[in-house]
């Protein structure tokens, strides 16, 4: 089997997911991994599918050209290259000056952010847990409250360092606290997962 990535963004309406997945399956597709997604009344959707040898990334658009047509969809389909060495450890740009971490023991941790909504939260948060070693495994943001005095809700699933996680964890906490937003860590229980 071959590996694409797909994403699919367009107006929210129902029937997208049910659409997509049968156009997918009728290529003899299997929907491996996915997110989905309402942002700002926009459905989006990025799935990773594995699909008989010899289909091609534009084998698979042209079978979704009716959907994408009906439900006003933008869809890319690209090939996907399996990393070298990569995984849950590894992170591009970390500590090491231009090169990969190597990949190490590492610890699944959630940090959940909030306060008032400002540009630069995701930002400051990522790069002090990037230059620890740490890796965004999942990322979703919200906005709740009142609209004239919108809350900024970041939720992130990573993993850690496992002999550095708690050095880590302090520096998202300071990265947080610098940019006027609160933050919590706590390693995930393996047993709740």
């Amino acid at each position: 089997m071959t590996r694409f990535s797909l994403s699919a963004v367009g107006a929210d309406r129902p029937g997208i997911v049910a659409a997509v997945s049968g156009a997918l399956e009728d290529a003899g597709c299997n929907l491996e991994d996915s997110t989905m997604a309402i942002l700002r009344g926009q459905f989006a959707m990025v799935l990773v599918v594995s699909a008989p040898p010899g289909t091609s990334a534009e084998d698979l658009e042209r079978r979704l050209d009716d959907v994408a047509l009906r439900l006003g969809l933008v869809v890319v389909v690209r090939p996907l290259h399996e990393a070298e060495g990569g995984g849950a450890g590894a992170q591009e740009g970390g500590p090491a000056a231009g090169g990969a971490v190597e990949p190490g023991p590492v610890s699944a941790w959630t940090i959940a952010v909030h306060g008032a909504d400002h540009p630069g939260i995701v930002h400051a948060v990522t790069e002090a847990l990037a230059a620890g070693g740490g890796n965004v495994v999942d990322l979703v943001t919200h906005l709740v409250g009142e609209p004239d005095a919108p809350v900024y809700v970041l939720t992130i699933r990573a993993t850690l360092p496992a002999e550095r996680a708690e050095e880590v964890a302090d520096a998202v906490r300071r990265a947080a606290t610098a940019v006027g937003v609160h933050c919590t860590l706590r390693p995930d229980e393996s047993d709740l997962l």
